[in-house]
């Protein structure tokens, strides 16, 4: 009889394999447009797990519940993904895009009272807060590294947007359509990421002289970090994430995210020589502290999904 899969596994797997997400919106730059890269990302991931559902043979969710996993994926990771990858590409530096990103768990947390019925402990609160402050330190040193930066009002509405899709695509997996087998939902809500990512793609390539005027560089590089972006973060990441979702608050699945920037200071000091001082490692305890406290907590009331 196999074991039971240990209840820190998947968060320590969710944790390492999304923290990679700001790596891969750093190596893609050079070598693809962020909308063309995000519209194969998706189509791979939703083939993925249309593959993965279809060789199981999960029951796929009733066509009146459809719209819901396609509008979840459209937020989660179609518009925080191509907004996200926007506003860095017109002028936001990933410092504060990641600063901007600290906001998604305590948004969460807020939106998940009204809307879900979910009331985090004052434990919880002081661990997003605390995790919230660390990622401003880690980010701290690259942020007066750009400084002087101005960055336009519109610009930074986009990174907003960003922020406010995926809290808002992250709520909408607590609702019904966390009855169905997440291999099936997945497949549709890739489907509902790739809708998007469409529209990104023809609104750029009709603002930038066309479709072949889009950056595409075949090589290395460009294959191997699709492959990675498809299969392990929208495919493995959000499986795991989805998974993470469902079991517990969502507040205390989004405050992993808190883990994300940090991990990712010290993969770029590994891949591109970027250097990690005091400050930055102070904020790695910070927010690792208070993650700690959103995910030992569990006296806080739950609302069964909708």
């Amino acid at each position: 009889m196999p074991r039971p899969v240990p209840a820190w596994l998947p968060v320590v797997g969710f944790v390492l394999i999304w923290s990679t997400g700001f790596i891969v919106g750093k190596a893609v730059v050079p070598v693809a447009d962020t909308s063309l890269f995000l519209l194969a990302r998706f189509a791979l991931a939703a083939l993925l797990f249309l593959g993965l559902a279809l060789a199981a043979g999960v029951a796929w969710p009733p066509l009146a519940q459809v719209p819901r996993h396609l509008l979840a994926g459209a937020l989660m990771q179609g518009v925080y993904l191509c907004a996200g990858y926007g506003a860095v590409a017109h002028g936001m530096s990933p410092s504060i895009m990641a600063l901007l990103g600290a906001l998604q768990p305590l948004l969460t947390a807020l939106l998940a009272i009204p809307l879900l019925g979910e009331r985090p402990s004052g434990r919880t609160w002081r661990g997003l807060g605390l995790g919230a402050a660390g990622v401003a330190l880690v980010v701290l040193p690259a942020m007066r590294a750009g400084a002087p930066h101005t960055v336009s009002p519109l610009v930074l509405l986009i990174g907003l947007l960003a922020i406010l899709s995926i809290t808002m695509g992250t709520l909408l997996q607590k609702t019904s359509i966390a009855r169905a087998d997440i291999r099936a939902s997945s497949a549709w809500q890739n489907a509902g990421a790739l809708l998007v990512a469409v529209v990104v793609v023809g609104v750029t390539s009709a603002t930038s002289g066309g479709f072949t005027a889009l950056r595409w560089t075949p090589g290395a590089t460009l294959w191997v970090t699709l492959g990675w972006a498809a299969l392990v973060l929208s495919g493995l990441g959000t499986w795991l994430l989805l998974g993470l979702v469902r079991r517990g608050q969502a507040a205390k699945a989004a405050a992993l995210m808190f883990l994300a920037p940090p991990l990712a200071a010290v993969q770029a000091a590994l891949l591109f020589g970027d250097r990690l001082g005091p400050v930055q490692w102070l904020g790695m305890a910070v927010a690792g502290f208070g993650v700690w406290l959103c995910q030992t907590q569990g006296s806080a009331r739950h609302a069964e999904a909708r």
